[in-house]
């Protein structure tokens, strides 16, 4: 096909604002899924995206639309709208030379389309305004519609007005991406240039990578050369998303695809490198993308050892799938071996548990989530700490560093004296507040990231009735006075449920925790002391009072000391149970730094 022809574009848009219907839809106006087959989320794969009803990968999809009497591919990547996703956004608008900006007529802008926005424009995307579900009672339209021509600086007519449910305005979306949207500036007689933006691992193909090929050509049965790892492999098969993998001879300049070559090992692929032919090479390779950072971790273990070698395949292969995750083994006095893993965020967390207690089989143990730390020493090293249990010595920490980050919140403008006063709870610092209309603004704060990873989100849409969107992006670390708080159950440090916490909130925080544990772990035959220290001192205390039974119950009268026996055979039995027991700390137990607001 002539490269005049191709046009590569995503969906971009906040969470919930109908981007996977709204690819639904053009899949059904181009016919390219048979009526019987298709269903809901066409493009989301996964069972969670399904059950969630969120779009957790990106995927992709080659249209074929003919207008004016000519068939254009449009290739189409749907993407996901959360901003613990965002990485997948990235990786798509690399691949792409056009985006459908995506806003709910009844939401208005939220803080992860003006994200997702600034991202399209800095890899210079031709964006398309899109006014989604014009057709519900809720709808905003000239309200909205302003709002867009604030932010975007278009016209009041480049503002595309769509329903997915009943397929208005579909055709003009199709008009836009052929007419605005430039077409790839690829050549097809240079030296081969793919870009891996993304890969998954088959039992039985190996590792499949999808690839956009921005200049040259590749067939089935040519040698490729990894630019990056320095590796050859022979391609067996080539292809396109029809949505279903459907094989082709030839993937050239513009093409958006996927590509087999009997790569065995998840490691011999890297997101981001560049493919190139083994007997012409080419010199300068791709940009490719900037490694993701973890912003949070926590422990993950099988309740059964037994669990210990599933769950690390399960892991590895949901790695290649996903370069923004990362693992490494770990061992715990409490739970035994398992991996620290990194997250973007909470929900990203929660997503890639899910997905290998599912895949796995095994049963996971997780501990509290906790956030990359920076130590300064007296020797002058700086330390990334991001397990509690890692921490130096308190004798060799000269400057203790959080992670902060930039923080935007979009909500209506009669709850920002509410919202304010909850950030100041959280030590954030006020940069500024915009206007996008008389009844919405955006407050822009500096805030620990510590701060906001567990219960910030959700307490910030309860205060805005749902209406508040966050949004943040990382700044760097800050000094502060910081301390590591450990929690003690029957007088053993529990190092799965240590935390840092701010010197000024450590009373507090290790009462709390000491409270809900006291809750969650059950009643034993003996009592089980609970304890918040600092080092050395203990700063808060709860007692489980242990479980007692009637020795004397079927002591019917006769001589009392009779009854002092059995007491105190009983007092010595709790004694030495006390001195051997276990007490078992159930998972919700781990769970309990993060309710301490309860």
């Amino acid at each position: 096909m002539n490269i005049k022809q191709i046009r590569n574009f995503c969906i971009i848009a906040h969470i919930d604002h109908g981007k996977s219907t709204l690819a639904d839809c053009l899949l059904k106006k181009a016919k390219a899924v048979n009526p019987r087959k298709f269903r809901d989320q066409m493009l989301d794969s996964m069972d969670l995206e399904r059950e969630r009803g969120i779009t957790i990968k990106a995927s992709a999809v080659s249209l074929d639309y003919v207008k004016d009497g000519v068939t254009y591919s449009l290739n189409l990547i749907d993407t996901p709208g959360h901003v613990d996703f965002s990485y997948e956004v990235s990786r798509s608008l690399s691949a792409c030379e056009g985006a459908l900006l995506l806003v709910d007529a009844a939401q208005g802008i939220e803080a992860q389309t003006l994200t997702n926005m600034y991202m399209a424009m800095e890899k210079d995307l031709e964006i398309i305004p899109v006014l989604s579900k014009v057709d519900i009672k809720s709808a905003r339209q000239e309200e909205v519609s302003e709002e867009i021509v604030h932010i975007l600086g278009v016209k009041d007519e480049d503002v595309l007005s769509v329903s997915a449910k009943t397929g208005q305005g579909i055709e003009g979306i199709f008009d836009a991406i052929i007419t605005k949207m430039p077409f790839p500036e690829g050549k097809a007689k240079v030296p081969l240039r793919a870009l891996i933006f993304d890969s998954v691992y088959d039992d039985y193909r190996g590792v499949i990578v999808y690839i956009r090929i921005f200049d040259g050509s590749v067939k089935v049965g040519d040698s490729i050369f990894m630019m990056k790892t320095g590796l050859k492999f022979e391609v067996t098969e080539l292809g396109v998303f029809r949505p279903e993998m459907t094989s082709v001879d030839e993937l050239s300049a513009g093409s958006v695809g996927y590509c087999t070559a009997s790569i065995k090992s998840i490691h011999d692929v890297h997101i981001g490198d560049t493919i190139t032919l083994s007997k012409r090479k080419s010199e300068v390779a791709l940009q490719g993308y900037r490694k993701p950072l973890p912003m949070v971790f926590c422990g993950l273990y099988p309740t059964d050892n037994k669990g210990f070698m599933p769950l690390r395949d399960a892991i590895e292969r949901l790695w290649i799938n996903d370069s923004s995750f990362s693992f490494e083994a770990e061992t715990s006095q409490a739970l035994g071996f398992g991996f620290r893993c990194g997250f973007l965020g909470l929900l990203h967390m929660e997503i890639v548990q899910e997905r290998l207690e599912r895949e796995s089989k095994v049963g996971i143990v997780q501990t509290a989530p906790t956030v990359t730390y920076e130590i300064l020493t007296h020797d002058g090293n700086v330390i990334n700490i991001d397990n509690p249990e890692k921490l130096p010595s308190v004798d060799t920490i000269k400057e203790f560093r959080e992670p902060v980050v930039e923080a935007r919140i979009i909500l209506p403008s009669e709850y920002i004296g509410a919202i304010m006063q909850l950030v100041d709870d959280r030590r954030a610092t006020y940069k500024s507040t915009e206007y996008l209309s008389d009844k919405r603004a955006i407050l822009t704060y500096e805030i620990p990231l510590g701060e906001i990873i567990f219960d910030f989100y959700d307490k910030l849409k309860s205060m805005t009735r749902g209406f508040g969107t966050l949004d943040y992006e990382f700044l760097g670390y800050k000094p502060e006075n910081l301390v590591k708080l450990d929690i003690l159950v029957a007088g053993k440090k529990v190092d799965a449920l240590s935390c840092i916490v701010h010197r000024k909130k450590a009373e507090a925080k290790g009462r709390k925790l000491v409270q809900n544990l006291k809750k969650d772990i059950s009643r034993h035959m003996f009592e089980i002391p609970l304890q918040a220290a600092i080092g050395g001192r203990v700063i808060a205390r709860e007692t489980i009072r242990q479980m007692s039974k009637n020795v004397t119950a079927k002591c019917y009268g006769g001589d009392v000391t009779r009854k002092r026996k059995l007491l105190e055979k009983q007092k010595e039995g709790k004694k030495r149970m006390k001195n051997v027991g276990s007490v078992e700390i159930p998972q919700s137990a781990f769970l309990s730094v993060l309710s301490t607001d309860k």
